[in-house]
């Protein structure tokens, strides 16, 4: 297989790593320290899903550090060496890890069980024509769309380690029931909201906006990391004004100068909105959270 040229940059590295260390053997069913399952997961809300199904089976890592976007992370040998010793790598899939793809490809070991946790769900489409994508990859953020990756996280647990199955099972259960009811209390408080359109970083939200019937009216950046142009941005600005959006949500993972931008000349404010959290991270906490800053964007009816 033909790698590109930074994949072989990642690549070797690791592969030079492996070879000094002695490491390049294929995994054994159980991590020996601990005797459990290592699973990596490749961002922090997988990791949790993959903590919730596992239970006390497991043991979870993740790859991309606190503070970083998928979408311009660029792995280092020592943060990709940990996949050597995993059962199991959890991907969101879709085109959201482009640095995993390759070298997973050339370097794994033929025992590692693979999962694309979005891989079944219908994606919403960006751009038209010849300037149409592969899909928005962030389904995590609709909790009815979670349900579908955690379902595959607890098939692929049961598949490596059958002798877990009753415990994936019923952890899978308890945590499924948690998002609906999450899914519920989202519900009743978008329904609460005073206004209902946002300007989002990036269209991280678009899933989320689309359950719950809110309006992604903008994103500041329609490539993650890529600051907009003037143009760009003075074309927010007059959406933000026609449509009487209250706030800019940026993101902790993603620089703001443009969103500040945006906010001091329509008048809005900047909120930040978290897609991922932390390493340690609980999904249904960070969603709550999230709720209650959107609360705060987009204003609260009086009656």
């Amino acid at each position: 297989m033909r790698l590109s040229r930074r994949a072989s940059r990642i690549v070797l590295p690791v592969l030079l790593l492996w070879v000094l260390t002695g490491c390049g053997g294929g995994p054994s069913q159980r991590n020996e320290m601990t005797e459990k399952l290592l699973v990596v997961a490749s961002i922090p809300p997988l990791r949790d899903f993959a903590r919730r199904v596992g239970g006390s089976r497991v043991e979870t890592d993740v790859i991309l550090p606190p503070g970083s976007s998928p979408h311009t992370f660029e792995p280092k040998p020592d943060q990709l060496a940990r996949l050597d010793k995993a059962q199991v790598l959890i991907l969101n899939g879709r085109g959201l890890e482009p640095w995993v793809a390759d070298l997973v490809d050339a370097v794994r070991s033929p025992d590692l069980l693979v999962v694309e946790t979005a891989k079944g769900l219908d994606l919403i489409q960006e751009g038209s024509g010849r300037d149409r994508g592969s899909g928005n990859p962030h389904v995590w953020l609709d909790p009815i769309n979670a349900i579908h990756q955690v379902d595959r996280i607890r098939d692929a647990l049961v598949e490596i380690d059958t002798n877990g199955r009753e415990t994936y099972q019923r952890n899978a259960a308890e945590f499924i029931a948690e998002l609906h009811r999450l899914d519920q209390e989202i519900r009743e408080t978008v329904a609460t909201f005073e206004g209902k359109e946002f300007v989002s970083q990036h269209a991280a939200w678009t899933y989320f906006a689309k359950r719950y019937g809110l309006v992604e009216a903008g994103v500041v950046e329609t490539t993650p990391g890529r600051e907009p142009s003037p143009r760009e941005i003075a074309n927010i600005v007059r959406t933000v004004r026609e449509t009487g959006v209250k706030a800019v949500f940026a993101e902790p993972q993603l620089p703001q100068k443009a969103a500040r931008v945006i906010a001091a000349e329509s008048g809005a404010k900047v909120l930040l909105l978290d897609p991922l959290g932390g390493d340690g991270s609980d999904y249904l906490e960070l969603m709550r959270r999230n709720i209650e800053t959107l609360k705060d964007g987009l204003g609260k009816r009086s009656d």
